[in-house]
């Protein structure tokens, strides 16, 4: 009887990328293909089409899709969303504009704050209150609720609607009655409250929250049926799931009722698939590092698995500038993105430097060598023009790479403007955008009190693994790991994540005060919904597995820590454990304890998970391990010989054990990996590339 047959979709800014797993022959294949930005989802069902002609089979036997998608971030980016009223307690209008009332930069006469994602005029009041205890103070006036959903909807042609009243994170009543209103009377218009995707203390983030998530619920609600809808018609019998940002995949009906949580959902594959292989290689402490196309993100691994934290901030207007973006109350992998990708522009800046990014050439009309109509030189064409990559075998020689165009454009865009050689140039843009991502590493290290001397760097990406080599040595790395199908690793992040979620609900106490019979009621309540979900995910009930944490802090102070928290039905014995466990938490991040000030918690989290699935890494389409691996020489460019004659590999021809030299140029159908001089390579059991740095 056949197994499964599973396909992983990541769709980037300038390339789509797919891995298919046959479960029955234990065969994996990939693709890579040009990202459709006017309409994702064709490149979607036409690459999803080719690949299961390549690999012999056809949608009848595909399980599932997994797919991950950029889509939620760039529309919030690009102030492109659906236009949404928000509708609030009386007295909070203006919660969105005036923040936390702190600014990013202190210094700064001319700060610039994100615009807001609801303006002034489509914000109303509505009488009704509920105090922090969730004890009603004010009861909820629905006539004058009917009356400004009335004026939103029919006057203003709202397309969403965000509702967030105070304190219904305690006592979501109001918010309920007011989304139940709507749906009688305004069946077809979405609704977003804040009870449901941002059960958080803290107005600001979650009313913020709450509005992104109507932001982009129109958009990404008809987006998510038209892809359903055609993979439907290929002859999908089985289910499209999505990435969330935390990691973990969900089902097509939750990603539409809360798009927000999907706001990185290409980048968290790419962190689930070095996780994988940290597992695979048994090398716990990674620097995840995926350049693509368009962006470079870089995420670390600590013990086999990603760092993540519950809160995130959007469409930044000042890079690296914590404060300068939307924050917002989801669930993430915790890691650092910059506009640092292969189709990221070089430019003359007003004081005459030559600056790289963040602005991209994307799919179209992407990089100059592409030619289909680029005329501003890319970090691809800087790669080209240095012999990194091959004119006749990018994507396995099914598109073509024009180097005269490339070496013209440089010199007249950049070279003879600076002063500079067309190789100076070249060389500029190759390095500013390694120096780059090296200062952001360095500072996302930084943040993290971590010294990058424990790890090692896997490198993936299309871009990735000509970048990796020269980024590794910035940052003083002793080792580089290259996984096999390199260009698509992203991709097969959606296939190794397991279905999983994460709830929170706030209750505020002292932990000597909790009232255990409301915290357990609470935790049941998550885990039911947890479980619902999962089950529909396809998880079986006896193998979910469901981890506690509670947000902690001293009395006192405006920020907490994650703590762990006991499974079961909890007591006052489960107290004492509570408080221990907060006192080794804080211990291990500042190094001190204060016994004597009371604790409290404020949040209560639950992640449910089931199992990851395995895979067997044996590719198809490719002859992997067949020998013959030189394929030639050709000039290539390297700081220390100018350039030189390299040897250039076929990775599929190399062999588990086989070993090389720097300088070498390594050749694979959707990636090329770059190896300086003086390193030592081996090909280990997996046949990854294993790049002990000189």
């Amino acid at each position: 009887m056949d197994k499964r047959v599973r396909v992983g979709v990541d769709v980037g800014g300038t390339f789509t990328d797919f891995v298919l797993v046959d479960e029955d022959r234990d065969l994996i294949f990939t693709g890579k293909r040009l990202t459709t930005s006017e309409d994702p989802s064709i490149a979607i069902t036409e690459g999803v089409a080719r690949l299961l002609k390549e690999a012999g089979t056809d949608a009848r036997r595909l399980s599932s899709v997994v797919h991950g998608t950029t889509l939620v971030t760039n529309t919030i980016i690009e102030r492109t969303g659906a236009k949404v009223g928000l509708i609030t307690s009386m007295g909070f209008r203006d919660a969105l504009e005036m923040g936390r009332e702190i600014r990013y930069d202190l210094y700064d006469l001319f700060l610039e704050s994100p615009p807001t994602l609801v303006p002034r005029y489509l914000r109303c009041e509505v009488a009704g209150r509920v105090a922090p205890d969730g004890a009603v103070l004010q009861d909820f006036d629905e006539k004058g609720f009917r009356e400004v959903a009335r004026k939103l909807v029919e006057d203003e042609k709202v397309e969403a609607i965000a509702v967030c009243f105070m304190h219904a994170y305690r006592n979501p009543e109001h918010e309920r009655r007011a989304k139940a209103i709507l749906a009688e009377t305004f069946g077809g218009v979405p609704v977003t409250i804040s009870s449901e995707v941002a059960p958080e203390i803290r107005e600001f983030e979650r009313t913020s929250t709450t509005c992104a998530n109507a932001y982009v619920q129109p958009m990404m609600l008809r987006y998510l049926e038209r892809l359903d809808n055609n993979l439907r018609d290929m002859g999908l019998n089985g289910a499209l799931y999505v990435m969330l940002s935390g990691g973990g995949i969900t089902t097509v009906r939750s990603a539409q009722a809360y798009p927000i949580r999907l706001v990185e959902s290409g980048p968290a594959a790419g962190a689930m698939a070095a996780s994988f292989y940290s597992g695979l290689t048994g090398v716990e402490n990674l620097i995840s590092f995926d350049m693509g196309g368009t962006t470079a993100k870089m995420c670390l691994i600590d013990g086999g698995r990603p760092d993540r934290k519950h809160d995130f901030e959007a469409g930044r207007v000042r890079r690296f500038m914590k404060g300068s973006g939307l924050p917002l109350k989801v669930s993430v992998v915790d890691m650092i993105e910059i506009g640092a990708g292969g189709g990221s522009l070089a430019h003359i800046d007003g004081m005459g430097l030559l600056k790289v990014g963040p602005r991209s050439a994307g799919s179209n009309p992407g990089p100059v060598c592409y030619n289909l109509g680029g005329t501003e030189p890319a970090v691809t064409d800087a790669d080209l023009f240095l012999g990194y990559l091959n004119p006749d075998y990018f994507l396995g020689g099914e598109m073509k790479l024009d180097m005269t165009t490339v070496e013209r454009a440089i010199g007249e865009k950049l070279a003879k403007p600076l002063g500079l050689s067309t190789l100076e140039a070249a060389v500029g843009i190759h390095d500013i955008v390694n120096e780059n991502m090296a200062a952001a590493t360095r500072m996302h290290l930084a943040e993290k009190g971590r010294d990058p001397r424990r790890y090692a760097m896997i490198a993936f990406g299309g871009a990735g693994p000509v970048h990796a080599y020269n980024l590794a040595r910035l940052l003083k790395l002793g080792r580089l790991i290259v996984p096999l199908g390199a260009g698509v690793t992203s991709a097969l992040g959606f296939l190794v994540a397991a279905p999983a979620i994460d709830y929170v609900r706030s209750y505020v106490s002292r932990l000597e005060q909790i009232d255990w019979p409301h915290l357990n009621a609470l935790f049941g309540e998550m885990e039911d919904e947890a479980r619902d979900l999962l089950i529909e995910s396809g998880a079986r009930p006896d193998e979910i597995t469901m981890t506690r944490s509670a947000d902690m802090r001293h009395v006192g102070q405006g920020f907490e820590i994650s703590v762990p928290a006991p499974n079961g039905t909890l007591d006052t014995a489960a107290s004492a454990g509570l408080r221990e466990s907060f006192f080794a938490a804080y211990q291990r991040l500042f190094e001190r304890t204060v016994r004597e000030v009371p604790i409290e918690a404020l949040n209560w989290r639950l992640a449910a998970s089931a199992p990851v699935p395995n895979i067997a890494l044996n590719f198809g389409g490719q002859p992997v391990g067949s020998g013959k691996a030189l394929k030639g020489q050709r000039d290539v460019y390297f700081a220390e010989t100018g350039f030189a004659p390299c040897k250039v590999y076929d990775r599929y021809a190399l062999n588990p054990g086989d070993t090389l030299e720097g300088p070498a140029v390594v050749e694979e159908r959707e990636s090329t990996t770059v190896v300086g001089p003086g390193a030592k390579v081996s090909v280990d059991g997996f046949h990854n590339l294993v790049i002990e740095m000189p």
